[in-house]
């Protein structure tokens, strides 16, 4: 038998706000909507609109996941950086430890275990400076 969550379930509203601060990250990063899409696991391009223009349905678990993931690349990325432009010019910068791509390329390669890299690839740089 699984043990029932402690979690509390997250609320549309909630989702509803992270999106729209997944948006800003997409508008600061100059994201295009093919990336944004890719990055948000293809969701239907009126779905998306739909999401940036701030209607908010029902959100599937995964795409939950990766707006997770989205947030806290841009939250380790303005802890890192003291200037916004470098912070966000991280991201279109090619890297090594992505196979010589950049860290957006790899966010928009489509899979969820390549958002968890630039995120873990950046939490583990923040931890080395904490």
């Amino acid at each position: 038998m699984a043990a029932a969550s402690t979690r509390p379930a997250v609320t549309n509203d909630q989702i509803a706000r992270a999106l729209a601060g997944t948006f800003r990250a997409f508008e600061l990063w100059g994201v295009s909507a093919k990336e944004g899409r890719a990055i948000l696991g293809f969701p239907a391009e009126r779905t998306y609109y739909a999401w940036r223009s701030g209607k908010v349905g029902a959100v599937p678990h995964d795409t939950v996941r990766r707006i997770g993931y989205v947030l806290g690349i841009f939250k380790d990325l303005q802890i890192l950086y003291r200037e916004a432009a470098q912070a966000d010019g991280w991201l279109k910068r090619q890297n090594r430890a992505f196979g010589g791509q950049t860290p957006l390329q790899r966010m928009a390669a489509g899979d969820v275990t390549d958002m968890a890299a630039v995120h873990g690839y950046l939490d583990a740089y923040r931890a080395a400076w904490s």
